[in-house]
């Protein structure tokens, strides 16, 4: 059994106004229910959509070319009116284009199209009640090929695609501006399986928790000889289950037209051009190039590069202090502690407190242990490191001589286990160090620790 996944990825792009009116996009989500509309967006009788607005275009035109796609150049680009009835969508029709870019390829997954669309409101499934301020936000919408085959691989990929965005400037940096559509199925001796669509999810994490869910579903019916129904699930993220939500629809079902109230879209080689010679350093560039000029592993420059306001400040700070140990911090302790918080970079604004942890590492006041300690005390409580460890004596530890007093302590007081170390048993050394480790309440560096230990037992 192979499991065989397509991403179906929408982003909301940035602008100030919606796709096809002009409604501000500014807060709409903390603004009070259905006050951000107007009669197109909720598409009263008589009201006309605007032109595609132009910066929602630009964007994805943007994010089309960092994804290497053919773009349509010179060629009038439909905006379709997709129809399906759903609460959320007032006009019965989801206004949405033909592919503005095709063909093109992300971290091995090849990309089917890139086309941009209307996002539809916000219906709550618990109280039934509908909030319209969504609708109208303009929306890119990234389809795959079915080249994924596990959950994980779908993780990385979206990793990748927002990265690129975030690089772009091209999105919105809101939670919950990233949605994703997956359509999984089991092929069994090489024949391909029924579909199923799992509808909105809204994390990296729901991505990997969903799909693996649904692979199990799936493949539990095939062992059991029962059979898969080609159907639109929902993701219910507190249960970690998908739930049947209705019949999935094929695309003739969507009864596809152009809207005869919007002007095509049209790219032409001169904005291909522009946009072309305005794009920045994509995460893959600067991976390769943190790799080369700071002598640091694939795995530790992939980690630090998948956040621009990381990446640029481990640039900076790869410059001031030792660039081996400034990306082992990033990637661990720092990386760690911030997923851990649901946390990004920027929003923790730690790049003072890092370089103050930087320091204290590269002049061997501290070790790594004590440096991760001080991290979290700063993310918090918003202490101060270098202030923090101060008030608590952990600065200078190796050089005061209270590593070398535990050691001869433990020593001492441990006889069996340096007899056993002694004949033989290298196993004893690592209880010797854990309690060294004990006495110095963890502010020794266990590599010290290990190599004083050998030292004295000879």
């Amino acid at each position: 059994m192979k499991t065989v996944i397509g991403l179906e990825t929408h982003l909301q792009l940035k602008s100030a106004s919606k796709f096809f009116c002009s409604c501000s996009t500014a807060n709409y989500r903390d603004a009070p229910p259905n006050s951000r509309v107007c009669p197109t967006c909720l598409s009263q009788p008589g009201a006309k959509p605007h032109a595609p607005n132009a910066a929602a275009v630009e964007n994805a035109l943007k994010i089309a070319i960092a994804l290497n796609c053919k773009v349509a150049i010179n060629v009038d680009v439909p905006v379709q009116r997709k129809h399906y009835i759903y609460p959320d969508l007032a006009s019965g029709y989801q206004r949405t284009s033909k592919p503005i870019g095709v063909q093109g390829e992300l971290a091995g997954v090849r990309i089917r199209e890139v086309h941009v669309e209307e996002d539809p409101g916000q219906y709550d499934l618990k109280t039934g009640r509908v909030n319209f301020n969504r609708s109208g936000i303009p929306l890119v919408e990234i389809v795959t090929d079915p080249d994924i085959e596990t959950p994980q691989q779908a993780r990385d990929f979206l990793e990748q695609l927002s990265a690129i965005v975030e690089y772009l400037g091209a999105g919105r940096e809101e939670a919950g501006s990233m949605r994703v559509d997956a359509n999984l199925s089991i092929s069994v001796d090489g024949k391909e399986g029924t579909r199923a669509e799992v509808k909105n999810i809204n994390s990296f994490k729901g991505v990997a928790t969903a799909l693996a869910f649904e692979a199990s579903r799936q493949k539990n019916l095939l062992k059991n000889n029962l059979r898969v129904v080609q159907e639109t699930r929902h993701f219910d993220e507190d249960a970690g289950v998908t739930r049947t939500m209705r019949r999935k629809e094929n695309a003739e079902d969507y009864r596809y037209f152009p809207d005869p109230d919007v002007p095509p879209i049209r790219i032409t080689p001169t904005a291909v051009e522009e946009t072309r010679a305005q794009m920045p350093e994509l995460p893959a560039a600067k991976m390769k190039r943190f790799e080369k000029q700071f002598a640091i592993t694939p795995q530790e420059a992939f980690a630090i590069t998948l956040e621009k306001e990381m990446a640029d400040a481990f640039e900076k700070h790869a410059a001031a202090h030792a660039p081996k140990l400034t990306a082992n911090f990033y990637r661990g302790a720092l990386k760690k502690q911030l997923n851990w918080r649901n946390l990004r970079f920027k929003g923790a604004n730690c790049s003072g407190a890092v370089a103050e942890l930087l320091e204290m590492l590269e002049n061997g006041k501290i070790t790594g242990k004590v440096a991760e300690q001080l991290l979290i005390g700063f993310l918090d409580e918003k202490l101060a490191p270098k202030t923090n460890a101060e008030a608590q004596g952990l600065l200078g530890i190796e050089s005061s001589g209270i590593v070398e007093e535990a050691t001869k302590s433990v020593v001492e007081e441990n006889a069996k286990a340096v007899a056993d170390y002694r004949a033989g048993k290298l196993e004893a050394l690592h209880h010797l160090a854990g309690q060294v480790m004990r006495k110095t309440r963890g502010k020794a560096d266990p590599e010290a620790v290990k190599k004083l230990l050998e030292k004295m037992l000879g």
